[in-house]
């Protein structure tokens, strides 16, 4: 086991590290009927969104680049069409780290996946949901909140929240209880720039955050986007900010993560799955002893 895996499932144990979730926190997720793994990391779903086929380099760069091309040529509509299709309409199997997570009782998880499936193991226990949304003119702000009862969705307002409940907050979007999706570059553009001005995080969500540690599970930092997409939504953060699971990270994901305060951890989702199960199972077995 990592020696830094024992802080960590501890400050997730006392609510004190929140999971941020990358593409790699859908490892091992397919499609039974086909066998297709999810696409999730930006090559995938490129290439998902092209009919399998490779895009010209400068759009293979980046998702968001290659869906703004499919925007101008194809209306918003087709976009959306696509990641319904991918996230809403495929029964796609389970995440391992959903389900762990699951059973944590965790008070905060950021997932910047588009899918729903961390949102299906929460079905029945009551949460908060926070979507992030862009280009909308009805509202300056750049977000929608839904409450779950343990049985279903209703779109609420701020002032409604219930600050006990555990917070699921989607950034990029979800198909689920309606779809929206932050996808594009021009999406990107707008829900960064209402990021940073305040507007796409919820005033009690900004006073939860303050003082947390951040545990990136899955989460590569490549490019522009992500890096600044994660800066903003930890604002706040404790200082050192946290954990980052990466391994064989390259120079600009060191830098990045320095420059945040936040350690690099050279393993994998699977590496911390196997290292909980055995912190579970050692304090299990100490709170028997204690208890004889």
């Amino acid at each position: 086991m990592h020696p830094e895996f024992e802080s960590i499932l501890a400050g997730l144990a006392d609510g004190g590290v929140v999971p941020y979730l990358g593409a790699g926190a859908l490892a091992g997720v397919i499609d039974p009927a086909s066998g297709k793994a999810i696409p999730a990391d930006s090559d995938s779903l490129i290439l998902a969104m092209n009919d399998g086929r490779p895009m010209a380099p400068k759009l293979m760069y980046e998702f968001p680049r290659a869906a703004m091309n499919i925007e101008l040529k194809k209306g918003r509509s087709a976009l959306a069409r696509f990641l319904n299709t991918t996230y809403r309409d495929t029964a796609w199997s389970a995440s391992a780290l959903h389900g762990w997570l699951a059973k944590q009782s965790l008070p905060y998880i950021v997932d910047t996946n588009r899918d729903g499936l961390l949102q299906k193991t929460y079905a029945d226990t009551p949460h908060t949901l926070i979507v992030g949304v862009a280009r909308i003119t009805a509202t300056e702000y750049r977000f929608k909140i839904f409450h779950h009862n343990g049985n279903a969705y209703r779109a609420i307002d701020q002032e409604e929240v219930d600050v006990t409940l555990p917070v699921l907050f989607k950034p990029l979007g979800t198909p689920f209880p309606e779809p929206n999706y932050i996808a594009s570059d021009a999406d990107f553009v707008d829900y960064i720039t209402e990021l940073m001005g305040g507007f796409a995080i919820p005033g009690f969500l900004k006073r939860k955050r303050q003082g947390l540690r951040y545990l990136l599970l899955g989460m590569r930092l490549n490019r522009d986007t992500e890096r600044m997409v994660l800066a903003d939504i930890m604002f706040g953060a404790s200082r050192p900010g946290g954990w980052a699971l990466i391994p064989n990270a390259n120079d600009k994901e060191k830098r990045f993560l320095d420059k945040l305060g936040i350690e690099l951890v050279s393993a994998d989702v699977a590496d911390f799955l196997a290292a909980a199960e055995v912190w579970q199972a050692e304090r299990m077995a100490g709170a028997e002893v204690a208890g004889c």
